[in-house]
């Protein structure tokens, strides 16, 4: 089971957040390092708030987008 860990970003109701992870990495042959983010839908039985830090964890599809959930926060 794949798990992340990234910053809330919205709650946009009771049970989804969308948590954005950012992953940073040096490039092979370059050596400059590299930022990518990523947005999540994840489904939160947990109360968070814009800015909280979470782990979250890959799990079975909740709706079209939401295949995330949140473990807890950190």
């Amino acid at each position: 089971m794949k798990q992340l860990i990234g910053k809330v970003v919205k709650v946009s109701d009771a049970k989804t957040a969308s948590v954005e992870v950012v992953r940073r990495w040096t490039h092979p042959i370059y050596k400059k390092t590299i930022t990518r983010r990523k947005k999540y839908l994840t489904h939160c039985t947990i109360t968070v708030k814009p800015g909280d830090r979470v782990l979250i964890a890959e799990g079975k599809p909740v709706s079209k987008r939401k295949r995330w959930q949140v473990i807890k926060k950190l």
